[in-house]
């Protein structure tokens, strides 16, 4: 992919879109194609195919997905199934149809199984049953990574399959239904320790563990792999390291100066035990994240700040 090629990055104003963005404008791309939901609904399969009829694009970044956090999973599956992969089917198919020279589909680590073997291998998906708490949304990016994958095995369609970690960083939601659990733990510490309250409660144990990595990182790592690695295969992209729940919140609360006490609430879900992958694969092509995840929590603690005193919250 070259600072020439038209590029249409599909939902470039969410978290992972935006980052994605603004490197591409870092990195001198060109001709970098964007639209707003308001102005082209993905779901809609006429307005997209024309769309892309007339705009061509040599690449397609499909960054637009609807995604929540566990409760939002739990409320809405029939929504987080049928909406992903009536967007991904319809970039997907449009995209082949006007001859794009690639696809970049962005997946889940939640599509790796419920009791997978940690840390998780590429070989592992569809080894076993998914986490029930958000398994629409893994069937629909499963459906998304196997059409691409049948496509380069029919067709020879050029795809690059990433399966991130656990996302989080600037232009995230701290709307607690939807936001991602590092986000939403971070507007419940701030609140509660700029508000003054005794108690935080957190759902489930504290013991679940998680994997982290900033969507920069993401971002720089998804242009990096695209230029490096040439392969419909999935690649795990992540930082390799998980951390417990109760441990990503006493560090959280410490970082803002809560001294307050925590409730963990074991009568709600917690999803998987343990989700973190397995990224030999992505460094052996040469591909290292450079946010720690003290540094990238302090980055949102101070991004959140801002929102909290523009909004008056």
């Amino acid at each position: 992919m070259n600072i020439n090629d038209k590029i249409f990055l599909a939902g470039h104003n969410g978290m992972v879109g935006s980052a994605i963005n603004r490197l591409l404008a870092k990195e001198g791309y060109q001709n970098v194609l964007t639209i707003t939901r308001k102005e082209l609904d993905l779901r809609n399969s006429e307005k997209v195919k024309s769309f892309l009829k007339a705009n061509r694009p040599d690449y397609i970044i499909i960054a637009a997905a609807k995604v929540g956090g566990i409760a939002h999973n739990i409320k809405a599956p029939v929504e987080f199934l049928l909406d992903n992969i009536t967007i991904q089917n319809n970039l997907i198919t449009n995209a082949v149809e006007n001859n794009a020279k690639k696809i970049i589909f962005l997946g889940s680590s939640c599509i790796y199984p419920r009791e997978c073997k940690q840390p998780m291998k590429e070989e592992y998906i569809m080894s076993g049953p998914l986490e029930p708490t958000n398994e629409g949304y893994a069937l629909a990016k499963i459906t998304g990574l196997r059409l691409l994958q049948y496509y380069a095995k029919e067709y020879g369609i050029k795809s690059l399959n990433l399966m991130p970690c656990n996302l989080y960083g600037t232009n995230d939601s701290f709307d607690l239904e939807k936001s991602h659990v590092l986000s939403a733990l971070v507007k419940k510490f701030v609140d509660a320790h700029d508000d003054k309250k005794d108690t935080v409660e957190i759902w489930g144990s504290g013991i679940a563990r998680r994997e982290f990595m900033h969507v920069d990182d993401l971002a720089e790592g998804l242009l990096y792999l695209e230029n490096n690695w040439d392969s419909s295969d999935i690649i795990n992209i992540g930082s390799g390291v998980d951390i417990s729940i109760k441990e990503l919140s006493n560090l959280i609360s410490s970082l803002i100066g809560y001294k307050g006490k925590i409730y963990w609430n074991t009568q709600k879900p917690e999803g998987m035990m343990r989700k973190c992958l397995d990224i030999t694969r992505m460094k052996s092509i040469g591909y290292t994240p450079r946010i720690n995840l003290e540094e990238g929590i302090i980055r949102t603690i101070k991004e959140y700040r801002e929102i909290r005193n523009r909004v008056n919250i």
